[in-house]
């Protein structure tokens, strides 16, 4: 008999509810076993990594009422927003918008995802507004203070994505590596967390309806349609949720050879109503397909591989600080996208698993397996080494889990249709 969300929700009540990540029921089925929607209430699944479809909406209290008339600039830690669309005539405050994309004016290594995580961390920032008669208003702030604080996601988890790699001579500037990217393929970068992944699970988005509860960087959310260059073929999300539950370890900047970008983590649920939707959950890494583009225009696309690209590689690199050679100008602290290596110090917690550490380092002192992917190439093959991972599977892993403890404790239920 076909199951009901009612009666999913029933047992999550009651704390009877069988609940398993996409990771463990593709385990499952990999292992032999047969799981039935009897046997599975619901799945979870989740991703992380850079989502440039990331803005976020304020109401920041600047200065006292009737100081000026309204915001004509205005800067956060020096990353511009863009204030409006209401003027808050003389109330001393600004309602803005500011991009996760958006880099300081003043440091070309910092932007809105690196301020919003600076914001979630509880830090005082510093704000410089220009009114309408050019005067200067400075002040700081922290999200305490703030009186909305909402992140939009106009484009968030899409159904996986694409690789990259440069077949030319020269380095290529790009969003798509942690560094300009150098050839002609001499390593590739990839991005999408693989049958971990929300819109692999459900690609059709028949499980997710507006206004449905998720999970954006570990704070409760809603689903309010599928994002923008959606289409049925590359499904992405359109999602919100308010930035002041959010957890800061789950979203950040990530410098790039373009400047610094944004990354954020999502995790859905999935209520298994019949054999149908389960089976679909079933997937797993080597039968995805994953294309390779050419980093030079994106839209070329060279051969294809798949997201076994996953399997049996590091979440981490392990770091031999004894081997480390001091050198003058360290690559890695130069390119590590999160600033998680510094003074020969490692931080574990800002660390996103990119591999770009152990791609850049020539004496060995970063070791992680990364992966590695064969491709066809005008009729020849090339091996090339995963240079830049730009989703991070341990962060992916942990919001999954996480959804999954809720539901399991009772206090995260499944919105009836």
């Amino acid at each position: 008999m076909k199951k009901t969300i009612q009666d999913i929700n029933q047992k999550i009540k009651a704390g009877k509810a069988i609940v398993l990540t996409a990771e463990e029921v593709t385990r499952l089925v990999m292992a032999g076993e047969e799981p039935t929607a009897q046997d599975v209430d619901v799945i979870t699944t989740g991703t992380c990594g850079i989502m440039s479809g990331t803005a976020a909406l304020f109401h920041i209290p600047v200065a006292e009422p009737g100081s000026f008339k309204k915001a004509r600039k205005i800067t956060l830690n020096g990353v511009p927003g863009f204030p409006g669309p209401c003027p808050n005539e003389w109330l001393g405050s600004v309602d803005l918008m500011v991009y996760g994309t958006s880099h300081s004016i003043t440091d070309p290594q910092y932007g809105g995802g690196f301020l919003f995580k600076d914001l979630l961390r509880g830090e005082e920032i510093e704000i410089e507004v220009e009114d309408v008669e050019g005067n200067t208003i400075k002040s700081t702030a922290s999200l305490d203070d703030f009186g909305t604080a909402q992140m939009i996601g106009t484009r968030f988890a899409f159904k996986n994505y694409t690789a990259f790699t440069n077949p030319g001579e020269d380095s290529v500037s790009s969003i798509f590596n942690a560094i300009n990217m150098e050839g002609p393929f001499k390593g590739i970068s990839f991005s999408g967390c693989g049958e971990l992944n929300p819109l692999q699970n459900d690609p059709q988005l028949n499980s997710m309806h507006k206004g449905d509860r998720l999970l954006i960087n570990n704070g409760e959310g809603l689903f309010i349609d599928t994002g923008t260059r959606s289409t049925p073929e590359k499904p992405n999300m359109m999602i919100t949720a308010d930035m002041k539950d959010m957890d800061p370890h789950y979203l950040g900047g990530f410098r790039t050879g373009a400047g610094p970008e944004v990354y954020n983590s999502v995790a859905t649920a999935i209520p298994i109503l019949d054999e149908e939707i389960l089976q679909r959950t079933f997937i797993k890494n080597e039968d995805i397909i994953l294309p390779i583009a050419d980093v030079r225009g994106r839209h070329s696309v060279l051969s294809q591989t798949n997201y076994g690209v996953w399997r049996d590689v590091d979440e981490r690199p392990t770091y031999e600080r004894e081997m480390c050679q001091k050198c003058s100008t360290c690559l890695v602290e130069e390119r590590c996208p999160t600033h998680a290596f510094q003074d020969q110090e490692l931080n574990r917690v800002r660390c996103f698993g990119c591999g770009m550490c152990a791609y850049s380092c020539p004496f060995g002192t970063f070791q992680m397996k990364r992966g590695n992917v064969t491709m066809d190439w005008e009729g020849q093959e090339k091996e090339l080494e995963v240079c830049c991972r730009q989703s991070d599977i341990k962060r992916a892993r942990e919001i999954a889990r996480e959804l999954k403890t809720r539901i399991e404790k009772g206090t995260f239920l499944l919105n009836p249709l």
